[in-house]
């Protein structure tokens, strides 16, 4: 009954402290709800249309406008200009254009000779979107060309149904399975999700131990509070805070953010949440592990928000993981993000099961072990430093005492 007190009050000065300071509110609450809207409005169109190019055609030819005109209609590009060369190049630095196709002028005769000839795309590379999009278009526009050309030039078909199995022996379906738009929301959005939970279970527990910090001088143990005697209590008060709080914030991720956007979710809510129980966990138990570095409430600031991007790259959303040096990929396991993101990915994305994520849930409870450790370490070694600090007031009190006496 006692342990049970203590975790109790160890809960309420938590949640009281929160309440009570507007920086934590905004961390805790607020940011919670406005991040995950404004990250999933900003990729709601999924896919980029209508990229503004420039044709240079040094041919002027039938078949060089031909082309031209396909790749005005393609829905990825919208051509804006026909210049030349300098003049494209300064469109693209002025940021008017993203790319040119440059059409040589040897590109009708090179065809009617039976020489292969070329289409030079030039693209700005500050966004690879805009380069996918330019490049797509003129490849789609290239194939069809080539198998018109190759059919009424050399094949000769003597009936449509002919010409038609000519140009394509072997017809293909493309579906994209699980993100049928090939857009970046469905894919990054859910790693986005995770990241944004992590973060944000980071900032406010680093920041409720550095207001900690500031008011008791430098301890993470409040001097005024009785209860704070037992490092697993309070370990376990301060989770039953957060724990169910982000809970409640991924809830709010899964079910009303995916259906506001009209995002993919294919997932039950039974695999979700048996999965997000270890993840916030963990987040919370690696939040307070690190939290002993602490000293003020802006040194989470410092310390966690320069890590969002080097974890979206750890996690292998936007760089595969097969792809990445053994080294990283075992840096990348230290953080709860990285299993986080592939298994909620998986399971909104794909509809996968809780046996079909089994690597990254097991890991999560794996770092909830480790972390839990941790973390009861950093309010062992408060308690400690505690109690030396005042056995040497004491034992100096009696020191001071025995001078003065004799």
């Amino acid at each position: 009954m006692k342990y049970f007190n203590y975790i109790t009050q160890v809960w309420y000065a938590e949640m009281h402290q929160v309440l009570h300071n507007f920086g934590l509110i905004i961390f805790s609450i607020l940011v919670p709800l406005a991040y995950p809207l404004l990250y999933t409005f900003v990729y709601t169109n999924e896919t980029v249309r209508e990229v503004p190019v420039a044709i240079v055609d040094e041919c002027h030819s039938n078949m060089s406008r031909e082309f031209a005109r396909k790749v005005d209609a393609c829905s990825e590009v919208e051509v804006l200009y026909h210049c030349d060369v300098a003049q494209a190049q300064e469109l693209m630095r002025r940021e008017k254009i993203y790319a040119y196709l440059l059409i040589p002028s040897s590109f009708d005769k090179d065809i009617a000779k039976g020489r292969q000839t070329y289409i030079g795309l030039y693209s700005d590379m500050r966004c690879m979107l805009y380069y996918k999009a330019a490049l797509l278009s003129a490849t789609n526009v290239s194939l069809e060309m080539n198998a018109d050309i190759k059919t009424n030039n050399y094949l000769r078909p003597t009936t449509d149904r002919q010409a038609e199995i000519m140009k394509a022996p072997v017809t293909n379906s493309y579906v994209p399975l699980y993100n049928p738009q090939s857009g970046v929301a469905s894919f990054l959005i859910p790693a986005v999700l995770m990241l944004i939970i992590q973060q944000l279970l980071f900032l406010s527990i680093g920041t409720s131990m550095g207001i900690t910090r500031e008011k008791n001088g430098g301890s993470g143990i409040p001097s005024d509070n009785p209860y704070f005697r037992n490092p697993l209590c309070i370990v376990i008060g301060k989770a039953l805070f957060y724990v169910p709080l982000f809970m409640l914030i991924a809830l709010y991720m899964y079910a009303g953010v995916t259906d506001w956007f009209s995002l993919l979710s294919l997932g039950d809510y039974a695999t979700f949440l048996a999965f997000i129980f270890p993840y916030v966990l963990a987040c919370t138990l690696m939040g307070i592990s690190m939290s002993a570095f602490l000293y003020r409430s802006e040194d989470p600031m410092l310390l966690y928000i320069f890590m969002s991007v080097p974890l979206l790259f750890l996690s292998g959303m936007s760089w595969p993981v097969a792809a990445e040096p053994m080294f990283w990929r075992y840096v990348s396991w230290l953080f709860p993000s990285s299993f986080g993101t592939h298994a909620y990915a998986r399971i909104m994305g794909t509809g996968a099961t809780l046996h079909e994520v089994a690597f990254e849930w097991k890991g999560l409870w794996i770092q909830c072990a480790v972390y839990g450790v941790t973390a009861i370490m950093v309010y062992w070694h408060e308690l400690r430093r505690i109690k030396d600090t005042h056995f040497l007031r004491h034992k100096q009190g009696f020191l001071c005492f025995f001078c003065d006496y004799f």
